[in-house]
């Protein structure tokens, strides 16, 4: 399997990244369990878990996925040095979201016990917080860094200013800045990537590491009414893509899976990973036939004729 280099962390990472948002909710420990095992014999092996998730399934308190990847890191196979973990730190765990320094040095401590692990590999500010300096959080993690609880940093969803700003602020006080990004990001969700976010990633070689890679997911295309999404789990966010938009990127990727003999998951993940600046897209999987078609995604090339019929039916403005 071909790995990537994740920016300037020193990590590599396989063309794609398990999502753990859904152990502990549509995944229950068992099949999660089935589902990493499947994933790391594939030669993949980066895990993306958040310390939230997944706190709005009832019944749960958060941490519920870091607790089931800690348990199956105990009794994997997989040595913890092959593992790349990510995870996060910064949603509304009962104290709203934040990022001050002194809740961050407790909720890694929560993190790390919930994993059962030493180290994080990758640990990422979840959200921005407006109210709390880049200075006071970047001193917090360079504290976690010298102290080898993590070994890199990264940001989900800032925007090119605060991203930029951070990189300031990193420079001015002479900390660590992020050194990865995890936009949102999928063939019906482009542009507050694309543009100055994707260029300046680019220009600071950041990693990048997209999240709702298949657009929660309706890209798979199995949702193609209203009528597919009712009582599902995610039917309140897929069901907002059933319009002129999604429904013109489904006929293209039909046509594409038409030509390839490729899932339209397969290529949406595909076209991802000849994106300029993505590194690896995060896509979950809750049952083993799906994990295989992850797999299939991290080695399938798609040809330009392709990428351009994609690229247009996903382009923010088209008419239908």
């Amino acid at each position: 399997m071909e790995m990537r280099r994740l920016g300037k962390t020193g990590l590599s990472v396989a063309p794609i990244v398990i999502g753990g948002n859904v152990f502990g909710w549509t995944a229950d420990e068992k099949t999660s369990f089935a589902i990493l095992d499947a994933f790391f014999d594939a030669g993949l092996n980066a895990i993306d878990t958040a310390d939230v998730y997944s706190a709005w399934v009832p019944g749960n308190k958060g941490g519920d996925s870091e607790e089931i990847i800690g348990r199956w890191l105990k009794q994997s196979a997989v040595s913890r040095d092959k593992a790349v973990i990510i995870t996060k730190v910064g949603s509304d765990m009962g104290q709203g979201k934040t990022l001050k320094a002194g809740y961050i040095l407790k909720a890694v401590e929560a993190s790390l016990s919930r994993l059962q692990t030493d180290y994080i590999d990758l640990y990422l500010s979840h959200w921005p917080d407006a109210d709390t300096p880049h200075e006071e959080t970047l001193g917090a993690f360079a504290k976690l860094k010298q102290q080898g609880k993590i070994r890199a940093i990264g940001c989900s969803n800032y925007d090119a200013t605060l991203l930029q700003a951070s990189f300031d602020a990193a420079e001015k006080a002479a900390l660590p800045r992020y050194d990865v990004l995890q936009p949102e990001y999928n063939l019906c969700e482009r542009a507050s990537f694309e543009g100055p976010l994707a260029e300046l990633c680019v220009e600071e070689d950041l990693g990048v590491i997209t999240y709702f890679s298949l657009a929660a997911g309706f890209l798979t295309g199995k949702y193609r009414s209203k009528a597919d999404t009712a009582g599902r789990a995610r039917e309140g966010r897929v069901s907002r893509y059933l319009d002129a938009k999604g429904l013109r990127v489904l006929a293209a990727l039909d046509k594409v899976s038409a030509e390839t003999g490729a899932k339209p998951a397969e290529i949406s993940l595909a076209w991802l990973l000849r994106k300029k600046g993505v590194t690896a897209p995060i896509a979950s999987a809750t049952r083993l036939s799906q994990l295989e078609s992850l797999a299939k995604a991290a080695t399938l090339s798609l040809s330009d004729e392709a990428m351009a019929l994609l690229d247009e039916a996903g382009a923010e403005g088209t008419e239908p």
